[in-house]
């Protein structure tokens, strides 16, 4: 495997990732509890124009449709025997569309979590969690994905195990955790912890950070948590399109793609190498955010009064790194390895 983003890293200063999965297919017809996994193999066209979209709108790095692409989240709907067609589908209409660009365009292998807690809560071993991704991951390098693109993650021993597989799979990888709790994961891991975590690793991901979580501004506190945590490694930056809000029976994202653009050019100067969107990124707001980082000078690191002027308010006073609202502090007895 030839390691494409490396080489895109080191001759640009900023990378323009995609933006939503779900959001763009349920537009396109995917019903709700529906695996939209399947449609890698029912719909490749509509899969095809998935990505598209997204290369398109001016995207540097798109993600394969494969969130959910692993054994036990398959298993809920009885395809836990499909794991590597469905992955390798994915991959190969991404290589298709990617190949098409006239440009260099990344194909990055989506890899969610699988969906379990770790023993001894839950029932999930390390070792089961490393084959559930070793055999994602085969099937997304089969199709011709460039790297690995771990995502979503709260648990520290998903991540690793997430880690181990792109090594066995021989694959260079990326990682993001989803900070959705008064700045931390779901299972407290804060962005002074992740940083720390990625360098104990035997093998560290090419590029780690943040997605999803609760709005663009709370996951630009964590952005500048990650930089604070005084880290070289490139930061990921992949946030929401605003607050969803319900609106006659779906769920609707109030970032415009204005404030997408202010989020994207915050995100580059407080730090962020690669940045796009999740949940609710659309591909208009990915060309506001091309047009706004390619026209905009950079700037200095954004202040917290700043980052909420221009995206709204935090969802909670901490970033979970400290005792006040400052991003970057750490309360050491919650370090993670």
């Amino acid at each position: 495997m030839t390691n494409a983003l490396s080489r895109l890293l080191e001759t640009r200063d900023w990378l323009l990732a995609d933006g939503a999965t779900g959001t763009n297919l349920f537009n396109m017809g995917l019903s709700s509890g529906e695996p939209p996994e399947l449609w890698n193999a029912d719909h490749p066209d509509r899969i095809a124009k998935l990505y598209s979209g997204a290369v398109e709108a001016g995207s540097d790095l798109f993600l394969t449709n494969t969130f959910g692409g692993n054994a036990s989240r398959l298993k809920l709907h009885n395809a836990q025997s499909r794991v590597r067609e469905l992955n390798r589908l994915a991959a190969e209409i991404g290589r298709e569309v990617a190949d098409k660009a006239g440009r260099p365009v990344i194909v990055a292998g989506s890899v969610g979590p699988t969906g379990d807690i770790f023993a001894p809560m839950g029932t999930l071993t390390h070792e089961l969690a490393v084959e559930m991704f070793h055999e994602q991951a085969e099937g997304l390098k089969e199709g011709g994905a460039d790297v690995l693109w771990v995502e979503t993650i709260s648990a520290p021993e998903e991540f690793k195990a997430a880690a181990e597989a792109a090594r066995l799979a021989g694959m260079d990888w990326c990682g993001t955790m989803s900070f959705d709790t008064a700045g931390r994961t779901m299972m407290g891991v804060t962005s002074a912890d992740l940083a720390a975590l990625v360098e104990k690793l035997p093998n560290p991901p090419l590029a780690f950070g943040a997605n999803c979580g609760v709005g663009a501004a709370d996951l630009m506190r964590t952005i500048l948590g990650f930089v604070a945590a005084g880290t070289e490694r490139p930061v990921i930056a992949k946030g929401n399109a605003g607050i969803p809000k319900y609106h006659d029976g779906h769920i609707h994202y109030d970032g415009t793609p204005e404030l997408m653009g202010d989020y994207a050019c915050l995100a580059r100067d407080a730090g962020a190498t690669i940045i796009g969107g999740c949940c609710g990124t659309m591909p208009e707001h990915l060309r506001a955010m091309r047009a706004a980082l390619e026209t905009r000078p950079r700037g200095p690191r954004p202040t917290l009064e700043e980052i909420s002027t221009k995206l709204g308010a935090f969802s909670s006073a901490s970033d979970g790194t400290g005792d006040d609202p400052g991003a970057g502090r750490e309360r050491r007895s919650r370090r993670r390895g």
